[in-house]
This record gives C-alpha cells, structure tokens and sequence, in this order.
C-alpha cells in the first residue's frame, strides 16, 4: 500500500522501518526539530534520523490544520495514513484523505490507557498485561474503532523504559498485520466500551517524590514506571537522590527504617523495598550499596 507514516519520537522508529520493508512510504510527517539540552542544540525527532536514512522526504509542519500542511498531505496521495505518537491532534479534514482512513498505533489495550502516558500509567498502576491497539482514529482522542490488539505480560521488575521498547516493536508486526488485513476487507472495526475507558495525562516531575509510608509494591510501581524520565526521587542519608532501580524485598519495621545495607533495604508502609540503583544530585548512577557504605547509612537509620 502506499502510505504517509506520522510519528516523532524513538516508540516510533520500529514500525517506520518494518513498513518499509514492506509498503511504498510515500512520506514521513514528523515535529519541527526542537532545541535540547543545555546548550538548546536544534535536534532532530527519532522518525526524521529515521526517515532520513531510508531516504523517504520528509515534511514538518507546524500544525496540520493549516491548508498549506493538508496540500502538502493530499499531493502524496496516500492510500492509508499510519500514526504513532505524532504528538499533533489530526482534523477530520486530514483523517477524511486516506482511503482507507488513519491508522494509529496505541500503546495500550484500548480502550484502558488512553491519552498522553498509557505505558507508564500501565507499570504505575501495577498492571500485569498490557499491549498495543491498532485503530481507527476519528476526531476524538483515543476514540476511534478498533481494529487489531496483541497482548503482552509485563515483568515483576520490568521499568517503563523496558516496557516501551517492547511495545514499539510489537506495534511495528501488529501494524503489519492491521494494514494485510484491511487491504483484504477482513478486519472489522469494533467501537470502544466507553465505560471501560480510563485516561492518562502527561507525567511530570510532581510524580517523583517517594513516600517510603506508602506499601513496597506501590512504591516499586513508581520507581518502575518513572525510569527513565522523570525518574522517581527520595532523600537518603541527608542527600536527595533519583532512584533508578529497585526489587520487593523481605522485612517489616517502622517506614522509612534501614533494614540493611548490604542489600539497601528499607521498610515501607507495608512490606519492605530493595533499592539497586540511585544516582545522588549533581554525580553518576552507583549501586545502591555503594552509596551507602561512603554516606555511612547503618541498620535502623530513618530515611524519613
């Protein structure tokens, strides 16, 4: 088929390239370049690195409700307009080009986890199941009818980061799959149960603060499904740290007490955590232990 691929980030780099391998990519829709870091260097999203190097043009309007933006859509003639985390609302002047609509890659089981964080939201809230939905999309926001879903269980210790490198992947067969399927006429669109629908909003930085009185398993949940960014953050032994990895442990005792520091264990509101990596303000990640051997935590300090 020949199609116009929208996407922005890294979660949409793996099905750009399996859908070149395999259907005529008229075009690539991507973000404007966006200034980063420190020193604010003008920088490419992913799918444009991407694009680039298969050598597909690619066009990074501002908007796509601009008659310029759905002239340049419209001269490439696609047939089916594939979406993956573009980051742009599409108009239905744009959803009505394609003929056989647009498509979007969503990663979550819809209609569960609609919105702007779904596979964080999923490790967060300590699903066990997740996965990715192909659909099609209409004006509303995670809205439209479903198409196809593969499932995926999510690891104990599995982080968001984990978690969203898998369900790219996945994204890149199921949209394969979705798009034989609607050339051949047979997939059915099925309408979304609106009252099994949740929403997630973006993630922020007022997410990271643990609270070591709330149970482990939340607070793993958080540690998990904050990695990499925001990254969850706690003070231990004086100092403010981002805590990078950690394990459900063994132990009971007054929250926020050291349990041991050869594992870092601390006690939580119910059960206890294994903190494995932490990165203290201004320096690198280090185990766990390592930094609390050189800040001389001992057995019954209170990191609280």
């Amino acid at each position: 088929m020949k199609l116009v691929y929208m996407g922005t980030p890294d979660f949409a780099v793996p099905a750009l390239k399996k859908l070149a391998q395999v259907h005529e990519v008229a075009a690539v829709f991507t973000q404007p370049d966006k200034p980063v870091g420190r020193k604010q260097i003008l920088t490419p999203p992913d799918v444009k690195v991407c694009a680039q190097k298969l050598g597909i043009p690619v066009c990074q309007p501002a908007s796509m409700k601009t008659g310029e933006a759905l002239a340049q859509l419209k001269a490439f003639a696609p047939e089916v307009i594939v979406v993956a985390a573009y980051g742009q609302i599409l108009p239905k002047a744009v959803l009505d080009v394609p003929r056989y609509g647009c498509v979007n890659i969503h990663g979550s089981l819809l209609p569960k986890y609609r919105g702007a964080a779904p596979i964080q939201a999923a490790v967060l809230n300590g699903d066990k199941i997740t996965g990715v939905t192909t659909m099609l999309m209409d004006v509303g926001l995670d809205t439209g009818d479903i198409l196809m879903k593969k499932e995926t269980p999510i690891g104990e210790n599995e982080t968001a980061a984990e978690l969203f490198d898998r369900l790219a992947i996945l994204g890149g067969e199921l949209i394969l799959d979705t798009l034989a399927a609607l050339e051949q006429g047979t997939v059915t669109p099925q309408k979304q149960d609106e009252a099994l629908a949740t929403h997630t909003s973006k993630i922020d930085k007022t997410r990271c603060p643990v609270d070591f009185t709330q149970p482990s398993q939340q607070i793993h949940n958080q540690i998990r499904g904050l990695y990499s960014w925001p990254v969850a953050t706690a003070v231990i032994g004086g100092k403010r740290v981002k805590l990078h990895g950690s394990r459900l442990a063994q132990g009971s005792g007054a929250a926020g007490t050291v349990l041991s520091v050869k594992p870092l264990v601390i006690a939580c509101g119910e059960g206890a955590i294994e903190i494995t990596e932490l990165q203290p303000e201004g320096k690198k990640k280090m185990t766990a232990e390592a930094f609390a051997l050189g800040h001389r935590l001992q057995k019954g300090d209170s990191v609280l």
